[in-house]
């Protein structure tokens, strides 16, 4: 059996033809296996949805309660069976609920990463390491020049401004699902104590993760607070936010963007930032290469992202590799998935 009569990419995104269901469709199909909640991957409209609790409820939240014919839930780990296909989800690192997808078939193993990362995150379950035959994966930041360092590290530049400017309010872009909830949280693990501020945009998630036990601390919506409270404040907001007439209301802001792609500093001068903070939700080139290495796969597929430097990579070290060009990711200004077509990481 090969590969391909498995699973293959198709203008709908990858299918399984034997059990008749494809993986982050692109466009409505009649059965779709979503691995986590960015809209980039999961859309409304399917006639039956597999995934995750967590990313059923983010997509219930972002899309309303019709957002799918039917859906079933799937617990990491657990074995289905569609159409003598064997799927099993497996924590990505990415977001919570999150998950790589293994779909297996005569002894033949291929792991779909979705997004993923394999660093520490306080917000979501760990990275999970699953040999296989073929491993697709992503390449958001599939450039050596990426190279994200140590979050906490970021973080602690945020800190030494809010310490350094305590009449001004840190206006700290990050996208609504993921990003926000974990730089609360590395906030939190440095130290802060006071209350953070939400732009409206970002309360129904973080608020979910909180129903979820992630421990975010006290969190107050931007929009009610009193303005002589926000001087030295900490306030989250989508990234488009930073340069809209909503950021006026705050006293003397200092912008900052936590983004893998304010690596490359010019991104982050473009945009007028301040503060640019390194702080990641995809693997950075490092995290790519190891966990190619890792999963044991002689094929590599690479898909949405920087997708000729990995397949040299894999060739240069004696792999079967190759890009599927797929279409559609990344180019949401809320999700960290970005090929470079929009830019929102």
């Amino acid at each position: 059996m090969r590969p391909e009569d498995i699973l293959k990419p198709t203008p709908a995104g990858l299918y399984c033809e034997p059990g008749g269901f494809h993986i982050d469709p692109t466009r409505p199909v009649d059965k779709a296996v979503i691995t986590h909640g960015h809209s980039d991957h999961a859309r409304a409209g399917h006639g039956s949805v597999l995934a995750t609790q967590e990313t059923l409820d983010l997509m219930r939240l972002r899309y309303g309660d019709n957002f799918a014919g039917t859906v079933q839930t799937v617990r990491y780990g657990e074995r289905l069976n569609i159409g003598g296909v064997n799927v099993t989800f497996h924590p990505a690192g990415h977001v919570l609920g999150s998950a790589q997808v293994a779909v297996e078939r005569e002894g033949l193993r291929i792991v779909a990463s979705g997004d993923y990362k394999d660093v520490a995150d306080p917000t979501c379950a760990p990275f999970e390491l699953v040999r296989c035959d073929v491993f697709i994966t992503e390449a958001t930041f599939g450039l050596p020049v990426f190279r994200h360092g140590d979050p906490d590290g970021e973080v602690a530049k945020l800190m030494r401004s809010v310490a350094l400017f305590p009449e001004r309010a840190h206006l700290v872009g990050a996208y609504s699902l993921g990003k926000a909830q974990r730089v609360i949280a590395i906030i939190r693990k440095a130290g802060y104590e006071r209350p953070i501020y939400l732009h409206g945009a970002l309360e129904s998630m973080t608020r979910y993760y909180q129903s979820r036990g992630i421990a975010l601390g006290e969190l107050r919506g931007a929009r009610d607070a009193d303005k002589s409270k926000l001087a030295g404040a900490i306030v989250l907001c989508p990234p488009s936010a930073l340069n809209e007439l909503w950021s006026r209301r705050f006293p003397d802001p200092v912008t900052a963007f936590a983004s893998g792609w304010m690596r490359v500093r010019a991104r982050g001068r473009q945009r007028g930032i301040a503060l640019p903070l390194v702080v990641s939700d995809h693997a950075d080139w490092d995290g790519l290469t190891a966990t190619i290495a890792a999963t044991g796969a002689p094929e590599v597929w690479v898909t949405h992202g920087q997708e000729d430097a990995l397949v040299h990579f894999c060739v240069t070290h004696g792999l079967a590799a190759r890009p599927l060009a797929l279409v559609g990711y990344g180019e949401e200004d809320d999700s960290e998935g970005a090929t470079g077509r929009s830019e929102p990481a």
